[in-house]
């Protein structure tokens, strides 16, 4: 009784212990704050920091178990009430380089432009001259055209931060209970055994992510944050992110090397931003966000203005073309005035309102809106635009570079044969390759996963029970095979090897025939690649098995031990052809878009599967022709061939950087470790959301599908974008011009102005609010057909060719007012520039919708619902305002009824007279 009595006692006192170390454990986590804040603070400034680099020489140094106590993390990682704590110290693991401007400095962003700038001289010196209506229009305007563009870029910030949203990336991180802190203080100070919960890997979003984490992994993984290494297996990264170097790096637990002062060249810390090209490894995360090597590089970038993109360079060059435009005719406007009227303030700001006139104000607010509607439109098509400048190039794309398994083939791959080494079916084939599949640790491939499907061969085999796995030797691209080695019953060690045919071939010197295994002499060597070659003219994908028994003397193997292997047989895999592929590539070639394979894959396979989805396929390059070319060689190549196997990373990159030396505009869509660095290359990078995560980062573009037919849908959409965009160009330059050589003329021969500079404000702000919808205007078929690029040479003749065709009707307008109204006095002038005010401003909007399109308008070609709207209410509007009671506010005056029937005699004829312009200037030059 007493025994039960004091085991009862004890059991109490086990639980009050236990309780008490579980709030100890809390409060050790504070503690661990304030050691953590002095290992990983720092001051972030437009260098990189000398504490940082410390703080990572320091980590590298560490005794593992003193690096892991000071972060007061363990090889169990955190808990998540530990990772809560530190997140509220130390903030997301996020670099802000991206970080949205605050309202009033994107308000300013919007408004110091040169034009509104110009725009607020004109109401300043209005105001000091007592001009109160004018300096009313012209703030108005200027107001009106700021928060448009205020709005418009806010709400489109809004959308692409939505759809940069549903792109998440994660890491693999090992969590624990937090009561592991009071089991372990219970099991060191009281010698009481409580069985803890076994620690749980999550994917967790890389942005949750804390110092003291201890995160897992693998081929294609990003590195989250600055991490030390605590365990790595033939681990390599590319730092090319960071130092330029174009090979991986391999990485180790311990660091050689005491007197490395370059953090960079630290051998067991990894950085942010790089990635695992190959192997594995646990690692405990140092820094987070800004404290990272990368946060501090970045600091550094964003200090400095970004290089403009193609697509910036495009719209730079088009409205600097209007700007130079406006410095020549402003000038002539001001002297000519100036001159003839003798009045040169009235002169002056005659001429500040032309260069008003000419200036594109609503371009970045037509560009920016276009590009949002266009990434909202591809976004319901399952296609997330990471950066609104890709949707320009998605519609210049002029060749598709692409993979195959999965993008010509689909997704799903199956398993079709296991044969022995001449062809016969062979379950111990079968077997080999899934204790390989099983006990690999790296990135599963689509191959390995339909290895494991195969739950009959796991029931009879029993891993668990019958076999240890003893060690791994990772893949990688040089190779191209993988081997585990496992030791079954303890008895002997086994090193199985699955791999590229080739490759595994390299590593062999004996073949399995049946029972008996034999040197692998010339002879044989040519019968077993006939057998492969067959499997490969069937169209499957074929992956060599070899293995080799050891002795039980090692329990470390490297790529050296994969010699003198014995070639047991083959998996053969069948990646069947989308039936949506076919119409894609029809469709595709339709719009102008030339697709080229670029594969690591068997060259008959490839050309067996291209020839089934129609594309030519008589002639493939592969990775080692390329080797042997020099640029000029395959630079000749890459236009006329359009498949390519067997390609190393590098090879890919070569092609796609080649096919843009030759004038392509080049798109690369991959989801791969290996494509990383031409999808940085291209002009547009296409992934999709499945992909590996530095495929997913180097991409512009990620579809949510991975289908050529929705990349068919997302190119037409890149090109209704541009096209619209091209629209308020082609109005703007054309319609800018024909009012200055209308202005020229009006003011050599008129002895008064034709207009006042209220008036031309007014008008201007009127078709600019016309121009408002573009972006949701109807695009013709015949636009959208061919690959679109910016040229400002065409632009320009546009403008020479179609601006003086308004003159004419202006003119027109001058000798009608003139004669017809006798309003040819000063004391007349409020009549005169009446009438050219309607007949200007009529003329400038129906231009929207004449050069819209180069068919008739309204009737070949109808326009968008809103751009129909918003352009019939201004011109209703432009006849109100000097036909209503407040025609004098502006200066202006109603017109007799009969100018009204001559207004529509002389609209009519511009339409007329343009439609004919336009088949001409179509024939000789080409529409766009």
């Amino acid at each position: 009784m007493a025994r039960q009595q004091h085991v009862m006692n004890f059991n109490i006192l086990k639980e009050l212990f236990a309780g008490f170390i579980r709030t100890r454990g809390i409060g050790r986590h504070f503690r661990r704050l304030v050691l953590l804040d002095s290992l990983t603070r720092t001051d972030v400034s437009r260098e990189v920091p000398p504490a940082l680099s410390q703080t990572l020489i320091a980590a590298a140094l560490c005794d593992p178990d003193e690096l892991l106590n000071r972060l007061n993390s363990s090889l169990h990682g955190l808990s998540e009430v530990q990772a809560d704590k530190a997140r509220e110290r130390f903030g997301p693991n996020e670099v802000d380089q991206e970080k949205p401007l605050p309202w009033w400095r994107h308000l300013w962003h919007c408004y110091k432009t040169p034009f509104d700038l110009l725009l607020t001289l004109l109401a300043t010196i209005s105001y000091v001259t007592d001009d109160m209506k004018a300096t009313l229009v012209i703030g108005s305007m200027v107001v009106l055209s700021v928060m448009i563009r205020f709005w418009q870029e806010s709400k489109s910030n809004r959308a692409a931060d939505k759809l940069k949203a549903m792109v998440s990336n994660t890491a693999t991180v090992i969590r624990h209970d937090l009561a592991e802190d009071a089991q372990e203080d219970a099991r060191r100070y009281f010698d009481v055994q409580i069985h803890p919960k076994a620690p749980s890997k999550l994917e967790v979003a890389i942005k949750l992510l804390v110092p003291g984490d201890i995160v897992v992994l693998s081929a294609g993984d990003m590195i989250p944050a600055d991490s030390r290494v605590l365990s790595a297996k033939d681990l390599f990264v590319s730092q090319a992110a960071m130092t330029g170097e174009s090979l991986p790096v391999e990485k180790f637990a311990a660091q050689k090397s005491s007197d490395t002062a370059n953090p960079l060249e630290l051998e067991n810390i990894l950085f942010m931003g790089t990635n695992v090209v190959s192997g594995s490894a646990t690692a405990v995360v140092v820094a987070t966000g800004n404290r990272t090597y990368f946060g501090a590089l970045a600091q550094r970038v964003t200090s400095t203005d970004r290089a403009p993109t193609q697509f910036q360079a495009g719209v730079n060059k088009v409205a600097w073309l209007l700007i130079r435009f406006m410095f020549v005719m402003t000038p002539l406007v001001l002297f000519i005035n100036g001159f003839t009227k003798g009045d040169w303030t009235e002169a002056f700001l005659f001429a500040m309102s032309i260069a008003v006139g000419l200036t594109p104000e609503m371009l970045p607010m037509i560009v920016t809106s276009t590009l949002a509607k266009g990434a909202v439109i591809l976004s319901r098509q399952k296609v997330i635009v990471k950066r609104l400048d890709a949707i320009q190039n998605f519609g210049a794309m002029d060749v598709l570079c692409t993979d195959k398994t999965g993008t010509l083939t689909q997704d799903k791959i199956f398993l079709a044969h296991h044969t022995d080494v001449w062809g016969m079916e062979s379950d111990d084939v079968l077997e080999s390759a899934y204790l390989n599949s099983y006990y690999q640790t790296g990135l599963k491939n689509l191959l390995d996963v339909a290895v494991l499907e195969h739950a009959e061969v796991h029931q009879e085999l029993n891993p668990a029970l019958n076999f240890r796995k003893v060690d791994e030797i990772p893949f990688d691209f040089n190779r191209r095979r993988m081997s585990v080695v496992v030791a079954e019953h303890e008895a002997h060690h086994m090193l199985i090897c699955k791999g590229a045919v080739e490759e595994v071939l390299d590593a062999c010197s004996r073949v399995r025939h049946g029972e008996v295994d034999e040197l692998l002499t010339p002879e044989l060597l040519a019968r077993v690649r006939a057998v492969t070659a067959g499997l490969n003219a069937d169209g499957l994908r074929v992956v060599a098995v070899a293995s080799k028994e050891l002795p039980p003397t090692h329990e470390t193997y490297g790529v050296a031990d994969e010699s003198e292997l014995t070639l047991i047989g083959y998996v053969a895999f069948l990646d069947p052809p989308k039936e949506s592929t076919a119409p894609a590539l029809k469709a595709l070639a339709a719009h102008g878009v030339s697709v080229k394979v670029l594969t690591g894959d068997n060259e008959l396979v490839t050309a067996k599967i291209c020839r089934e989805v129609g594309l030519e396929a008589d002639r493939v390059l592969l990775g080692s022709e390329i080797e042997r070319m020099c640029d000029t060689e395959l630079s000749r190549a890459v236009d006329t061939l359009s498949v390519f196997a067997k390609l190393t990373p590098a090879h890919k990159e070569r092609v796609v950087r080649l096919l843009k030396a030759n004038g392509h505009v080049v798109g690369f869509m991959g989801d791969g470790i290996n494509d990383a660095p031409a999808l940085r290359t291209a002009d547009i990078g296409i992934s999709v959301d499945t992909a590996v995560d530095i495929a997913k980062e180097a991409a512009d573009i990620i579809l949510l599908e991975k289908s050529l037919m929705v990349l068919e849908e997302g190119v037409i959409e890149g090109r209704k974008t541009f096209a619209n965009m091209l629209k308020y160009i082609k109005m703007t330059a054309s319609s800018n011009f024909g009012n200055v050589f209308s202005v020229l003329i009006a003011s050599a021969f008129i002895p008064f102005l034709p207009m006042l500079p209220m008036h031309l404000l007014v008008q201007n702000l009127l078709y600019d609010i016309s121009q408002i919808a573009i972006p949701f205007d109807n695009v013709d078929e015949e636009l959208v057909k061919d690959p679109q690029r910016w040229n400002p040479g065409d632009i320009g003749r546009f403008m020479l060719f179609f601006g003086p065709v308004s003159s004419v009707f202006d003119i027109t307008t001058y000798l009608v007012m003139w004669f017809v109204f006798g309003a040819n006095t000063a004391e007349q002038q409020t009549l005169f520039q009446s009438g050219w005010f309607i007949e200007g401003l009529m003329t400038q909007t129906l231009v929207v919708h004449m050069i819209r399109t180069q068919k008739i308008p309204f009737i070949q070609s109808r326009p968008g619902a809103a751009l129909l709207m918003t352009t019939s209410l201004i011109m209703a509007l432009g006849v109100f305002i000097p036909m209503g009671p407040f025609a004098h506010y502006f200066k202006l005056q109603a017109l007799p009824l009969i100018y009204f029937p001559i207004l529509i005699t002389i609209l009519l004829a511009y339409m007329v007279l343009t439609q004919q312009m336009k088949r001409y200037y179509t024939r000789r030059f080409g529409w766009q």
